[in-house]
Order: structure tokens, then sequence, then C-alpha cells
């Protein structure tokens, strides 16, 4: 296992720890970007913030354990941050919180890509 993909597991793990917790508390601050981009407060928990902190204990327990489980947390944050890209683009939602969906997307699309499951060989 790489010291950069070992590096950027954690930093995509501790930002949807952060971010999925935020979601899950809903963290005031956030409640306006969800709204600009049409989501409903009542799927802040489930999905949204359930869903990114499964992918962070995911990638978690890849660095811990069996590798196979970053590989799927980090595939399933790839698909998470597609939709909520394309959440934002439909609604006509520019803002900031569009700015950190395309964030969240480039870490979790870049510890995928660096995983060490896909370079067997």
């Amino acid at each position: 296992m790489s010291a950069a993909y070992v590096t950027v597991a954690l930093v995509t793990a501790t930002a949807n720890l952060f971010s999925g917790t935020c979601a899950v508390l809903r963290f005031r601050p956030i409640l306006p970007g969800m709204a600009a981009a049409g989501v409903p407060v009542s799927w802040l928990t489930f999905p949204i913030g359930v869903l990114k902190l499964a992918g962070a204990a995911g990638l978690l327990a890849g660095l811990a354990g069996p590798a196979v489980l970053g590989t799927a947390a980090a595939a399933g944050l790839v698909l998470f941050f597609v939709c909520a890209v394309y959440t934002h683009l439909r609604a006509a939602d520019l803002s900031a919180q569009f700015a950190l969906a395309i964030g969240f997307l480039a870490l979790a699309a870049t510890t995928l890509a660096l995983d060490p499951t896909l370079h067997v060989g």
C-alpha cells in the first residue's frame, strides 16, 4: 500500500466523516445549499449522512483490514458524488456546496485511482 494511497484515503475518510456528521446533525450552515439544490431536509440523515459515514468507515476498514473494503467504499463515494454534482447542475445551483461536491468527487476518484487492489500485476 503506497504512502500516497494511505494519505489520500485518510483525507477522503476524514472529509466524509466531517461532512456526514454535519448532515446527520443537520448543521445549520449546510441547509441553504441543500435547499438550493432541491434536496429535502429529510434526506440529510438518510441517505446523505449515512452514506458519507459508511463510505468513510469503509475506507478506514480497507486500510486496517481487507483492502477490497476500501475499494468498494471509494467506488461508492465516487457514485454518490457524481449524483451530488448532477443534482446541483440540474438545479442550476453553482454555489459553494457545488464546489464542495466537486472537491469531494475529486478526493473519492483519486482514492479509487490510487487503490492498490486495482493495480495488480
